[in-house]
């Protein structure tokens, strides 16, 4: 039962890390950059991670950034998010160019599911390769939309204008959004005190 309750717990904080993500900075630090750095690289890069918390991790990091109890610097952690955002898209249109038709041969798989990559089709039938700078705003077509443009072949140097213009966009506006408006009281009753913030910047 202690394994299964662990089991349990490692879950729930790999699906609510953005709760979690005061307690981090209160253990790790500086050193929270590295981490924040591999969840976004992972829920951008890694197909089978498109569960990962992305928007709500950028706005929480954000406030953070902004509390007085912080060394944190939240132009150097956008910095760094921008780069894993950009990177993680790269690796996932490569993974689908070489391996795209492979992971979803299986219509029983519970990771591949045929209904994500539906969905990332509509997408594109509708955007074209906008796609790939709207979804970063959607959650699950956001770790799609790069697996399903390498799929389908897109030009490599068409795909890296979009995902470069589209991580500075998600990035950026998630992140100074959290930064400049966590502290407001409407927000603070909501994710940020489930994020353990109770703090204010002073006036």
């Amino acid at each position: 039962m202690e394994l299964v309750a662990f089991i349990r717990f490692i879950i729930d904080f790999i699906l609510h890390i953005d709760v979690h993500l005061a307690e981090l900075v209160a253990q790790y630090g500086v050193w929270i950059y590295a981490i924040l750095f591999l969840i976004l690289f992972c829920e951008t890069g890694m197909v089978v991670t498109p569960f990962l918390p992305g928007d709500s991790l950028l706005f929480v990091a954000g406030a953070l950034a902004a509390l007085p109890t912080n060394d944190l610097d939240v132009h150097t952690m956008v910095a760094l998010m921008v780069v894993a955002a950009i990177l993680g898209d790269a690796v996932n249109y490569t993974i689908g160019r070489l391996f795209g038709e492979k992971l979803f041969s299986n219509p029983d798989s519970k990771i591949f599911r045929r209904s994500y990559l539906d969905k990332t089709h509509q997408f594109y039938a509708r955007h074209g390769g906008k796609t790939i700078i709207l979804a970063r705003f959607v959650p699950i077509v956001r770790t799609f939309a790069p697996f399903v443009a390498g799929m389908g072949h897109m030009r490599y140097r068409h795909f890296a204008l979009y995902n470069v213009v589209g991580a500075l966009l998600w990035v950026l506006l998630f992140t100074y959004a959290g930064y400049l408006f966590g502290d407001l009281p409407i927000v603070c009753q909501g994710s940020l005190k489930s994020g353990g913030i109770d703090e204010r910047r002073p006036g």
